[in-house]
């Protein structure tokens, strides 16, 4: 781009006026359709992300407060504590797993179709100023 071209970005908007984009982002995210998709999107994500954390601080609390607990051995010198961080991994993955399965099933096919409607413009838009 050279300083003669004109700069392809749209121009900012004058005080109390809106781009046509804004309106249509404001649209989207007040619609239903948007609306239950973030519904589903939390039902999974807020108790799998609370059964996380709870997991994790419990393993910290007892490295903290239950050191004879987690000091226990298992078999050889691998103590409870080291099967509990180990299992953070584990936990981490099967997490992860899950939520990419869910997405697949659930998620993504909503999302990609509320995408598809948006680019197409079909969503009732009131692109009148507010």
């Amino acid at each position: 781009m050279t300083a003669t071209d004109p700069d392809p970005r749209p121009a900012a908007p004058a005080a109390g006026e809106r781009h046509e984009y804004a309106d249509g982002y404001v649209a989207v995210a007040e619609s239903p359709d948007f609306a239950a998709l973030r519904r589903v999107f939390r039902r999974f994500v807020f108790p799998m992300t609370a059964l996380f954390l709870t997991w994790y601080f419990l393993y910290v609390l007892l490295s903290n407060y239950a050191t004879d607990f987690m000091g226990k051995k298992v078999f050889g010198n691998v103590h409870v504590g080291i099967v509990f961080g180990l299992l953070q991994f584990v936990s981490t993955f099967a997490i992860t797993m899950a939520y990419a399965r869910w997405a697949d099933r659930v998620f993504d096919g909503r999302a990609a179709e509320l995408s598809e409607r948006v680019s197409s413009h079909s969503l009732n838009v009131d692109r009148r100023p507010r």
